[in-house]
C-alpha cells in the first residue's frame, strides 16, 4: 500500500528538498546577499570574506575597442583615475527622467536625457541605470550560486519604502535583466524590522528609521505574533550619505575659495571621495585631516566634528521632518513607539544618533549591523516565498506611499486607493458616463495627495470602448486599481451591463522626483483649504454644464410646449448660468443652477405628460 505525500501549499513534497532563495539589498553605496542556512539567516561572503558589494560598475574598452567592466571593489579602486566611466550611486538614477535629479551638476559621469529614463555615457556606449543595476544584482547572484553550489530559485529584492511605481518597476526590470527570479520586492525599513522582530521576539510599535547612502525611510511598524503591519510610512528617496558628502564638498570649496564650475571630472571624484572618508573618520573622532588632490591644487585642512554636524544640520533635520509626518499619518504620539530601530550605514553618524534619541527621548536600538540588517530580513522573507521550512511564519503587511485615482469631469481627481493603505489590495469604484450616447471612456490615471489633476503626477491613459449607447448617467462602469505585494498597479474598466472591459499594467515612463513626493504631501496639508474651494467651483462648474446641456436638448426636442415668455425666461436663465459659470464663485454658479433649475420646472412637467400621453396613445386603460 503506497503512503500519501503531504506537504505544506508552496512547499516542496520532498522535505529534505530545499530551494536556494536569497534576500538582496540592492544599495546606493553597498549591495549584499543573504540567505537562511541551518535555520539562520546571514550575509554571503565573496571569496575574499567581504559581505559588502560596493554599487560601482566601471566600464572599459582594450585597444580593438572591445568592452568589458570591472565590478565592486575592484571599480571602486578605480573611480579616480577614470571618473567618467565609474558609475556610483546609480540607485538614485532608476526610474528618473533628468529634470528629477537635482544633483546632476555633481556627478563625475555624463548623463544623457533620454524618453522615460536618463541614460549614463561610457567609453562602452550609454548606459541605462537599469543595466548598471543588473550588473550588481548579476554579481550578488554569481556569489550565491557559488556559496550554494546551485541556480537560485528566486530572490527577495528590498527597495525604499518612497520608491514608486517607476522605481519599482526598474528594479524588477534589473533584476530580470540579471536572471534572476523576484519572487517580491519589499520595504527596506519592513526588511529591517522582519530581522529586528524575529531575532529579538519584538512586539508593540517600531519606528524604522533608515538613512542609507541615497535614500531615507521612515516606516511605523506594528509587531505581533509574526505579524508585521506597516501602519505608516514616509520619506526622502533623494536624502541620503551621500548628501552629507556633497554638503561637506561645498563647504570646502567655498573654504577653499574654489568654483564648482572650473572642476573637473577627477576633481568632482576626488573630493567625494575625501568628503566621504572624512565623515567615516568623524563618527569614530572629533578631528581629522580633510586632503583631496586636485587638478590645479591640493585642498587640506583639519575638520572638526563639530563643523561637520552644523554644515549637515539641516540634512538631519530633513529626516526628522519626515519622521513627524509618519506619526500623524499613524495618529501616534513619540510617546507610543516603543523602540526606533536604526537602519543604513549612514546611521552611524553621531550628530544623527543623537539627534533620533533627542527627538524620541530614548536610545535607538543598535544590535544588528545597520549595514547587514535590510539583507537579513530580505533572506527571511524569501526563504519562507520559496516554500522553506522557516521555522516562523511571518505575516508581511505592507502600504502605499501616495494615493491612486482617476481624472473626472472638471479636472478632478477621485481617489480610488488612499496612500498607507495596505498592500496588496483591490479597489473599486463605480462611475457612469457624462453625455447621451457616450460610446467610450477615457480614463487618466494619476497619484498625488491634491484635489486636481493638476497638482498631481500622470501616470497613464486609457480607454473603455465599445459601451452599448445609453442616456447619460445610465452606465455603470465599475474601475477597480489593484495594487501587487510589489506595491505595482493594475488598472481595470468595466461597463457592467455589457461587460466590455479594459485594463492597463501601469508603468510610469519615470518616476516622481524627490522634491514632487515631498511637495505633495506638504501641499495635501498647507492649501487644503484652497483646494477644497477649487474641488467646489470644478464640482459646480460641471453641474452648470450638465443641466445646461440638459436643458438645450429638451427645447431641441419639445420647444413647441413653451410660450414666448416661457421661451424668453429659460433662455434668459441659460444665458446668466453659461455667464457665472466662467467665474470663480462656486456659491453663484450653484444659485444659478437651481434658478434654471426651478424656472424649467413647468417645462419639464409639460414634457413628462407628453411623454405619458404618447406611451398610452391608442391603448385600453384596463390593459395598461
Amino acid at each position: 500500500m503506497a503512503l500519501l505525500q503531504i506537504s505544506e501549499p508552496g512547499q516542496a513534497p520532498d522535505p529534505h528538498q530545499r530551494r536556494t532563495a536569497v534576500g538582496i539589498d540592492l544599495g546606493t553605496t553597498h549591495s549584499l546577499v543573504a540567505s537562511v542556512r541551518n535555520g539562520v539567516a546571514e550575509c554571503l561572503p565573496d571569496a575574499q570574506g567581504r559581505v559588502l558589494l560596493p554599487s560601482v560598475v566601471r566600464y572599459l574598452t582594450d585597444a580593438a575597442g572591445a568592452t568589458s567592466r570591472q565590478i565592486g571593489f575592484e571599480a571602486l579602486e578605480a573611480q579616480l583615475q577614470d571618473p567618467q566611466n565609474t558609475i556610483a550611486s546609480v540607485k538614485r538614477l532608476m526610474g528618473r527622467g533628468l529634470r528629477d535629479i537635482a544633483s546632476r551638476a555633481q556627478l563625475p559621469y555624463e548623463l544623457i536625457d533620454k524618453p522615460g529614463m536618463v541614460a549614463v555615457k561610457t567609453v562602452a556606449g550609454e548606459k541605462s541605470p537599469v543595466e548598471i543595476s543588473a550588473e550588481i544584482l548579476a554579481t550578488l547572484r554569481y556569489r550565491a550560486e557559488d556559496t550554494f553550489d546551485d541556480d537560485v530559485f528566486g530572490a527577495v529584492i528590498t527597495v525604499p519604502a518612497y520608491f514608486d511605481d517607476a522605481q519599482r518597476q526598474a528594479t524588477k526590470d534589473a533584476a530580470q535583466l540579471a536572471g534572476i527570479n523576484v519572487l517580491r520586492l519589499i520595504n527596506e525599513p519592513t526588511a529591517a524590522a522582519i530581522a529586528y522582530g524575529l531575532d529579538n521576539a519584538s512586539e508593540g510599535v517600531y519606528a524604522i528609521y533608515d538613512l542609507g547612502g541615497g535614500t531615507f525611510d521612515i516606516s511605523i511598524l506594528r509587531l505581533s505574533q509574526g505579524v508585521f503591519e506597516v501602519v505608516a510610512t514616509g520619506g526622502d528617496s533623494a536624502l541620503g550619505g551621500d548628501d552629507y558628502d556633497r554638503a561637506l564638498v561645498d563647504w570646502v570649496l567655498v573654504k577653499a575659495g574654489l568654483a564648482a564650475d572650473t572642476l573637473t571630472a577627477g576633481d568632482k571624484a576626488a573630493l567625494l571621495q575625501a568628503a566621504r572618508g572624512c565623515k567615516e573618520s568623524l563618527s569614530a573622532t572629533d578631528s581629522v585631516a580633510f586632503s583631496a588632490r586636485l587638478s590645479r591644487a591640493t585642498v587640506q585642512f583639519d575638520m572638526k566634528a563639530a563643523d561637520f554636524e552644523a554644515v549637515t544640520a539641516g540634512l538631519t533635520q530633513r529626516t526628522l521632518a519626515a519622521v513627524r509626518k509618519c506619526l500623524r499619518d499613524a495618529h501616534l504620539g513619540k510617546d507610543e513607539v516603543q523602540g526606533v530601530v536604526l537602519v543604513g550605514g549612514s546611521t552611524r553618524m553621531p550628530q544623527v544618533r543623537r539627534a533620533v534619541a533627542s527627538f524620541f527621548g530614548r536610545e535607538a536600538l543598535t544590535n544588528l549591523n545597520p549595514d547587514e540588517v535590510v539583507a537579513l530580513g530580505a533572506a527571511i522573507s524569501a526563504n519562507q516565498l520559496a516554500g522553506n521550512s522557516s521555522g516562523a511564519d511571518l505575516l508581511l503587511l505592507d502600504v502605499i506611499p501616495l494615493s491612486l485615482g482617476i481624472e473626472t469631469m472638471g479636472g478632478l481627481v477621485e481617489r480610488i486607493v488612499p496612500r498607507n493603505q495596505t498592500i496588496p489590495t483591490a479597489m473599486a469604484q463605480d462611475f457612469t458616463t457624462y453625455q447621451d450616447g457616450q460610446t467610450a471612456l477615457a480614463l487618466h490615471v494619476v497619484q498625488g495627495e491634491r484635489d486636481l489633476v493638476a497638482d498631481c503626477r500622470s501616470l497613464a491613459r486609457f480607454e473603455l470602448r465599445g459601451i452599448p449607447p445609453m442616456v447619460a448617467g445610465a452606465a455603470r462602469i465599475r474601475v477597480t486599481f489593484t495594487v501587487d505585494a510589489d506595491g505595482l498597479l493594475n488598472v481595470s474598466a468595466k461597463e457592467q451591463g455589457s461587460g466590455v472591459e479594459a485594463r492597463i499594467d501601469v508603468k510610469p515612463s519615470y518616476g516622481l522626483s524627490d522634491e514632487e513626493i515631498a511637495r505633495m504631501l506638504q501641499d495635501s496639508f498647507s492649501t487644503a483649504q484652497q483646494d477644497m474651494q477649487a474641488r467646489a467651483l470644478a464640482e459646480a462648474r460641471v453641474d452648470a454644464d450638465r443641466m445646461l446641456l440638459a436643458t438645450r436638448s429638451a427645447l431641441a426636442a419639445d420647444a413647441d410646449l413653451l410660450t414666448t415668455e416661457e421661451a424668453t425666461d429659460i433662455d434668459r436663465l441659460m444665458a446668466a448660468l453659461a455667464a457665472v459659470r466662467e467665474g470663480g464663485d462656486a456659491a453663484l454658479i450653484e444659485a444659478a443652477v437651481k434658478a434654471l433649475a426651478h424656472g424649467t420646472e413647468n417645462f419639464a412637467a409639460g414634457r413628462m405628460n407628453r411623454g405619458i400621453r404618447l406611451a398610452l396613445a391608442g391603448k385600453n386603460i384596463a390593459t395598461v
